[in-house]
């Protein structure tokens, strides 16, 4: 059964062509030309994954992603404006998986939402059903994570950023790495990713055992 993709973007020329393009990769498509339809479409036909732009009437973007988000950690993939990191950080601090900016190849959306779609339905690193450093819990199985006994809400591209992470306690990671694991791909205009979904792990967690590389990446501290 093919996955089945929210579109919501204001511009009707845009969305024809995005419909057109993951319509001839294989995918369902709806769309939507506001916020408030964006919402109502995807309460009644729970999609796979959600593509939102930002600026729209009625309910813009960053409100249609946090409503969403209090209900479902369906992949959602935001459209900003070109070199806007404030859309961009504030899009995925919602809990957006990723971001394309806009002007964009229609082929490239195809590809991130097939990379999103495909992490998704992908298992964690390790074989290990459970991992455990200093006083975080993260069960792969249950996708459950907990810092000191404490549950802990995670987006989808956090919680396997966290697992690959404490997978391999001590093993450096590039941002490009990283991309990869997460996303299936990795494009060197999207390594702030990285960097915003590491900020939001720590601040969620309350820990510092997410260790910065200075000029490489990001590890977990193992256990001493």
């Amino acid at each position: 059964m093919p996955a089945t993709i929210l579109v919501a973007d204001d511009e009707e020329q845009l969305l024809n062509t995005v419909r057109a393009y993951l319509e001839s990769a294989g995918y369902t498509v709806i769309t939507a030309q506001t916020g408030q339809h964006a919402l109502e479409c995807f309460h009644h036909n729970q999609p796979d994954a959600v593509i939102l732009d930002i600026m729209m009437p009625q309910m813009d973007g960053f409100e249609v992603a946090r409503q969403i988000r209090q209900e479902s950690q369906v992949p959602i993939l935001m459209l900003t404006a070109r070199d806007n990191d404030f859309d961009q950080t504030l899009g995925l601090e919602l809990g957006a998986d990723d971001y394309v900016t806009k002007p964009f190849s229609p082929r490239v959306l195809v590809a991130r939402i097939r990379a999103i779609l495909r992490r998704a339905g992908s298992h964690t690193p390790s074989e290990r059903k459970t991992l455990e450093i200093s006083g975080i819990q993260l069960n792969q199985e249950t996708r459950i994570v907990t810092a000191n006994g404490a549950d802990v809400d995670l987006t989808r591209s956090e919680f396997e950023l966290l697992a690959t992470l404490m997978a391999y306690p001590g093993r450096v990671y590039t941002r490009m790495e990283l991309l990869e694991r997460i996303h299936g791909e990795a494009f060197a205009a999207y390594e702030r990713t990285i960097d915003v979904h590491i900020k939001n792990l720590r601040a969620k967690l309350g820990t510092d055992i997410i260790e910065t590389v200075y000029g490489v990446g990001y590890r977990v501290v193992p256990n001493e």
